[in-house]
C-alpha cells in the first residue's frame, strides 16, 4: 500500500518538494505519494489533524506554519535550536516535529560545495527565521567567529541573546547593522533574507567579500541581487537549490530510513529551470 507523505504551506503552488521526494522514491523503490496541500493562514493545525485521520505518514512545513508546527508538537533537539519544525513524523506516538534545515545548508556547502566551515569567519545576513534555523548548527562547525547582520540592531542582538543563553558562551557569536560592515571581511557570506523575492539590494559593501570566499543566497531559482554583488566582488556563488534539495532528503531519510542521492535531484531541478529561463 503506498505511504502517502504531503508539504503544507500557505502559498505553495511554487514548492518544489514534490518533484524532489518524487524523484527521491524513484530511485529508491520506496512506494509512496507526495503531494502540496494549501492550508488556510488560520487553518494549519485542522489541515494537520485531517491528514492523520486520513492515513498520512508525515508532512514538510513552510512558510508560514514552521513556528506553529512547533508549537504543537513534540520537538527534536534540532527543532528547539531552530525554534521551528519542517518536519513532521506521524508514525510513533507521540508526534515528532524536526527541522531539517540546517543540516540542509551544512550538507550543500561542506559536501556539494567543498567548503569546509570551522575556523572561517562566516556572516549571516538576517535575523528572521531562515537565520535562526541554521545558527545554531553552523556554530556547531566551530567558525572562527560568526557575525549575524541585520537592517534593525534590536533583532540581531536578539538572536544573539536567544542562542547564547541556551548555549556554550564560548562561542564567538557577534550582532551588527547591516551598515556597520564596512572594516569587516568574510570567507562565508550567508544571505537568508528574503530580498532576492522583491530584487532588493542589500545595503553590504563589496569590501566584505574576502578573497576566494563564498556568498550563498538561500534563495534560488534565481539570481538575486546579492549573488551579482558578490560575483562582481569576486566570490563564489551559489544559491539555495542544493540546501533545499539536502533538507528534503534528511526528511525522507527520517520517515523512510533510506537516504536518497541528493545530486542527481538537483541536477535535474537544474535543468528544469534552464528549461523554463
Amino acid at each position: 500500500m503506498t505511504d502517502k507523505y504531503a508539504v503544507i504551506g500557505n502559498p505553495i503552488g511554487h514548492s518544489k518538494s514534490p518533484i524532489i521526494h518524487k524523484a527521491f522514491a524513484h530511485q529508491t523503490g520506496e512506494d509512496i505519494s507526495y503531494e502540496a496541500i494549501l492550508a488556510p493562514l488560520d487553518g494549519f493545525e485542522v489541515t494537520v489533524q485531517a491528514l492523520i485521520v486520513q492515513g498520512y505518514k508525515g508532512v514538510n512545513v513552510t512558510v508560514p506554519f514552521k513556528f506553529e508546527a512547533y508549537h504543537l508538537f513534540t520537538t527534536t533537539n534540532r527543532a528547539i535550536d531552530a525554534g521551528a519544525v519542517n518536519t513532521i513524523d506521524f508514525s510513533g506516538s507521540p508526534i515528532y516535529g524536526d527541522n531539517t534545515d540546517g543540516v540542509g545548508l551544512l550538507s550543500d556547502i561542506q559536501q556539494n560545495l567543498g567548503i569546509t566551515i570551522s575556523g572561517k569567519r562566516v556572516l549571516l545576513i538576517g535575523a528572521g527565521g531562515a537565520a535562526e534555523g541554521v545558527l545554531h548548527p553552523l556554530l556547531n562547525q566551530s567558525p572562527a567567529k560568526l557575525l549575524i547582520a541585520n537592517r534593525t540592531l534590536d533583532k540581531a542582538q536578539n538572536m544573539k541573546k536567544k542562542f547564547l543563553s541556551k548555549n556554550n558562551p564560548a562561542f564567538i557569536l557577534e550582532a551588527k547593522t547591516l551598515d556597520g560592515l564596512a572594516d569587516a571581511q568574510f570567507d562565508i557570506v550567508i544571505n537568508a533574507t528574503s530580498t532576492g523575492l522583491t530584487d532588493t539590494a542589500l545595503p553590504i559593501p563589496n569590501s566584505i567579500f574576502a578573497k576566494n570566499c563564498l556568498a550563498y543566497d538561500m534563495m534560488y531559482g534565481r539570481e538575486t541581487p546579492f549573488m551579482a554583488q558578490a560575483r562582481v566582488a569576486g566570490a563564489q556563488v551559489a544559491d539555495g537549490l542544493g540546501m533545499l534539495v539536502e533538507q528534503a532528503a534528511e526528511a525522507f531519510y527520517i520517515w523512510r530510513g533510506v537516504r536518497p542521492e541528493t545530486q542527481p535531484v538537483i541536477q535535474m531541478i537544474r535543468a528544469l529551470q534552464m528549461e523554463k529561463s
